[in-house]
């Protein structure tokens, strides 16, 4: 673990830009930033295109260590270079941005009111190529759809259990059990979440601290406990569909929570603005993510 990210992680002011959308997402990403499913062919069409905009978000002036702790990258991002450099050495080197690795490989069919994280046999085998890369830490995630104590319990002992093995190879494990905004229950759900984080994070060793990543609860600092933890090095939250000003309204209730946002981060942009407007549209959604995250 790097002591000088480890500190910008665990104190620093500002929010994690995720920027991790996978082979399942990044149509939905594109069509938003305005490149329709019909302006490439095939899957490493699609994908020049997506790094092509990441590169564009992470070049531009006011993405920068100022107001952004660390960026989540999608395995391909971390491949690839930004400006001739690996994009996690250009992170970190240039922007002072400490770079995260997206890990799972998508949700399994829902049952007991949860999706858990579909079997990631090449997980070692990445990890070690994130280390060789200068990654600091990993995400994944799975999802909660409705109050089922069974269903998630089951989740987070998945999710501690895949984090304990990064957490080994000396990587920061970020454990996401995103709840369901629209769940009908969403409010109970999250109280018997943040029981089972509890029992878990009392479980760990001091020497493996994790970072959650957790939808911004219906009960303002419901994650107090949780933020305070001696085993927590930070608590990001998701927008999870929310807009960005409603996602930013209510992060601002939840003093020491901070967001880690991607679709709200990139709202508005797209590939036919000039470069002036593009830079000028990030900036702001940068700045008021950031104050959101510092409240």
């Amino acid at each position: 673990m790097d002591t000088q990210q480890a500190e910008r992680m665990s104190t620093g002011k500002g929010f994690v830009a995720a920027l991790d959308q996978s082979g399942g997402s990044t149509p939905k990403a594109l069509k938003l930033y305005g490149i329709d499913e019909d302006q490439y062919g095939n899957e490493a069409e699609m994908f020049d295109l997506v790094h092509q905009m990441r590169t564009r978000i992470i070049t531009s002036p006011s993405f920068t260590g100022e107001k952004i702790l660390a960026a989540i990258l999608f395995e391909d991002t971390m491949d690839r270079q930004v400006e001739g450099i690996d994009t996690a050495t250009y992170l970190w080197q240039t922007k002072q941005i400490v770079p995260i690795l997206k890990v799972d490989k998508g949700l399994a069919e829902q049952a007991d009111g949860v999706k858990l994280m579909k079997p990631m046999p090449e997980l070692d085998e990445l990890l070690g190529r994130a280390v060789a890369k200068g990654i600091f830490g990993t995400k994944m995630r799975s999802f909660i759809a409705e109050a089922n104590p069974k269903g998630i319990k089951a989740n987070v002992v998945q999710q501690f259990e895949v984090g304990g093995r990064i957490g080994h190879q000396g990587l920061v494990p970020i454990i996401e059990p995103e709840v369901d905004i629209n769940a009908p229950d969403k409010a109970e759900a999250e109280q018997i979440l943040r029981e089972e984080l509890l029992a878990h994070l009392e479980a760990l060793p001091q020497e493996c601290p994790v970072m959650l990543k957790l939808t911004i609860p219906s009960q303002d600092d419901f994650y107090a406990d949780v933020i305070a933890h001696p085993n927590v090095m930070r608590v990001v939250a998701l927008s999870g569909g929310y807009s960005r000003q409603e996602a930013n309204e209510r992060l601002a209730r939840n003093p020491g929570l901070i967001a880690s946002f991607s679709r709200a981060l990139t709202e508005g942009l797209s590939a036919t603005q000039s470069q002036e407007e593009f830079d000028a549209l990030l900036a702001e959604s940068i700045d008021s993510i950031y104050r959101a995250s510092i409240t």
